[in-house]
């Protein structure tokens, strides 16, 4: 059992509150291990997508909105001007992955909405109207939706307007955002880029526990695609990347957070950076929050999950103790031998990089 669902397992006051802002592919599916004490809200501009996924979905306190995201509801979205990014957009042009889609612009035109999708061509399907969109802390508070554990932000383009606009509104309760960033920009203070988004998450509590960089070629000299679809490259400078704030509860501005959160809530936190891949955070806050979360979880189960989470592929992976021990024992293995990288261990970095969970659109 993943240290997720043994969180999971173990709400009972609370549910785990999930906001995906661009829900086209559906939920991760990881956060279906907390069942049916899941809640989620899904809000995508594609509406056959919201249609397939409502019809598909057996949660019913998953919802899906089709709607364009604004900062304001009384300004219709104008869909010839583009997304409001118009560096990114300037940029992406010259990428490699649009001149695939130059290529197969004629074949996605009348290709099925899965495989518009697929290809992040969701400007092809069916849209919601762009006269009615909503300003997104307006539809929570309509929905009573006082509480939040969890946000993902992916819309391709006005993903950093969006997130303006919670300024002043972010749930109190919060734990954690995902969105996407560029690693292109002007230096310009209302321009989407990683440097702007990092100092509005940070103004407001949270700190970068992850951060995923995607390379992308440029046409001049296309690169091989990682994924079946044209999208990041093997080689290529960096242009996007998925990044994940969080709470730092042991941190230096988490006190007064921490002596606010119920233990349910400092147990989901854990969780989400079990889920992230940074199990090492998440022993952390079960360490520094044992008395905290006894009531809640048996905490050295959690760490003996943790560790192995840890571990990789170890077919006996050591308890949390034996792992702490061994390491205080300065090892080897907790370093890579001289020389040359193994085949096997280049195989076994490479595979798990593939597999680390993602946005793989």
């Amino acid at each position: 059992m993943s240290f997720l669902a043994l969180v999971a397992q173990r709400l009972k006051a609370e549910r785990f509150a999930l906001l995906d802002i661009g829900c086209s592919g559906g939920l991760d599916p990881k956060w279906r291990a907390f069942g049916d004490r899941l809640k989620a809200l899904g809000i995508d501009a594609s509406a056959s997508e919201c249609q397939r996924l409502t019809a598909e979905e057996r949660n019913p306190d998953v919802s899906y909105v089709a709607a364009f995201v604004s900062p304001s509801a009384d300004k219709a979205v104008d869909l010839s001007a583009g997304p409001a990014a118009p560096l990114i957009m300037k940029m992406r042009d010259r990428m490699s992955f649009m001149r695939t889609r130059e290529i197969r612009d004629a074949r996605l035109q009348t290709a099925s909405a899965e495989e518009q999708l697929r290809h992040n061509a969701w400007e092809l399907t069916g849209l919601a109207d762009p006269n009615k969109p909503v300003v997104v802390p307006d539809l929570l508070s309509e929905r009573g939706w006082t509480d939040l554990d969890y946000m993902k932000i992916d819309t391709d383009g006005i993903d950093w307007q969006i997130l303006q606009s919670f300024e002043g509104r972010l749930p109190q309760d919060l734990l954690a955002v995902q969105m996407e960033v560029n690693f292109v920009g002007d230096g310009s203070p209302d321009e989407h880029s990683f440097h702007n988004t990092d100092r509005f998450m940070r103004r407001h509590g949270f700190d970068l526990f992850r951060l995923d960089v995607r390379n992308y070629s440029s046409r001049a000299l296309p690169a091989r695609y990682i994924w079946p679809t044209p999208a990041e490259t093997h080689s290529g400078r960096p242009f996007q990347g998925e990044a994940y704030y969080g709470l730092d509860l042991l941190g230096p501005n988490g006190a007064t957070k921490l002596t606010d959160l119920s233990a349910e809530k400092i147990a989901k936190l854990a969780a989400i950076l079990s889920a992230w891949d940074v199990p090492d955070a998440a022993a952390e806050l079960l360490v520094g929050c044992r008395d905290r979360l006894k009531p809640v979880i048996d905490v050295d189960r959690g760490l003996d999950r943790l560790a192995a989470q840890a571990q990789g592929d170890r077919a006996r992976p050591l308890d949390y103790r034996s792992y702490m021990a061994r390491f205080e024992t300065d090892p080897p293995d907790f370093y890579r031998p001289e020389g040359p990288i193994p085949l096997r261990e280049r195989l076994a970095a490479a595979w798990h990089a593939y597999m680390r969970p993602r946005d793989r659109r």
